[in-house]
């Protein structure tokens, strides 16, 4: 198996990873069918598969491939609930940007 790396991303990182596997930490904000809009310091459009099982306002993990238009195709999603705090979840993805050699595995 290839080593690979699913970088924590917000929505300002989306340009940069074109193509690539990301992971996202966000808000849903709305449903629309197969779609959802989540607030990962900035609004982000995920197309979902039909395992997830996400509700507005609550947080959502999303592990997905970014497209050219900049949206996400979700692979897998995770509720997290309320109660999350964004600010710190912000955070983590500045820090592993920071330190990129700490936390992604370049080829």
């Amino acid at each position: 198996m290839e080593a690979a790396s699913t970088p924590r991303i917000t929505c300002g990182y989306l340009d940069t990873y074109v193509g690539k596997n990301v992971m996202v930490v966000g808000k849903v904000l709305q449903l629309r069918g197969e779609e959802a809009v989540i607030d990962a310091d900035g609004n982000i459009t995920v197309h979902l598969n039909r395992d997830s099982h996400i509700m507005v306002n609550s947080g959502v993990q999303v592990i997905g491939k970014v497209n050219p238009d900049l949206s996400i195709k979700a692979f897998s999603s995770l509720d997290l609930g309320t109660g999350i705090d964004y600010n710190l979840a912000n955070t983590v993805v500045e820090v592993a940007h920071q330190h990129k050699s700490i936390f992604q595995y370049e080829q």
